[in-house]
């Protein structure tokens, strides 16, 4: 079995885990995504640990993606895109630190390239605010329970879904209609 060079991670907090894991479960190259915690000091921290904001944790998504068909780059213009950054802990009708933004690096070159974005949006003043995106050192992650994972799938009428998931997924999808992974067959219609 041929072993896939460009196999890397990427660890987003955009708010509420369960819309950044069905927009990124959308793109090309993005072989698998988790829903988790991670940026605290609680070891195996629980949804309800986390939500109460004793934990230190940032509810994330761990984004396994294929770099030769996206870029860390091309996942960043994503995340940028689906939350506001320049929102500190607060992202919807959601509050608290568990939801901040965040970007946790697993390498300088994931470091470089999220100062670089922060540096030309703030100077760009497109979003009217500084952005407030935590950039930090990756260290552990721990996914999230079982009934978190692909709970956008499982749960399409829980009005969340209705109401946040969706307008949010349809928002990727006519902006980044190009990085879907069904592309080629809607490019053909």
């Amino acid at each position: 079995m041929k072993k896939l060079s460009g196999i890397e991670t990427a660890t987003f907090g955009a708010g509420c885990f369960w819309c950044v894991e069905a927009i990124f479960q959308e793109i090309a190259g993005v072989i698998k995504v988790i829903p988790g915690y991670s940026g605290g000091i609680t070891a195996n921290p629980t949804y309800t640990d986390v939500c109460s904001g004793i934990t230190g944790h940032a509810e994330v998504c761990q984004i396994i993606y294929d770099s030769d068909v996206i870029s860390f780059d091309e996942l960043l213009e994503v995340f940028w895109l689906i939350h506001d950054p320049t929102s500190l802990n607060q992202q919807n009708s959601e509050v608290g630190t568990h939801i901040r933004s965040a970007i946790f690096f697993h390498n300088e070159s994931q470091k470089e390239s999220a100062e670089e974005y922060i540096a030309l949006i703030n100077n760009s003043l497109c979003y009217g605010g500084c952005i407030v995106t935590e950039i930090s050192a990756f260290s552990i992650f721990h996914p999230a329970e079982k009934y978190h994972h692909n709970y956008y799938q499982h749960n399409l009428h829980q009005p969340y879904c209705v109401f946040i998931i969706f307008p949010q997924l349809e928002k990727f999808k006519s902006v980044f209609r190009d990085k879907l992974k069904n592309y080629s067959s809607i490019q053909n219609k």
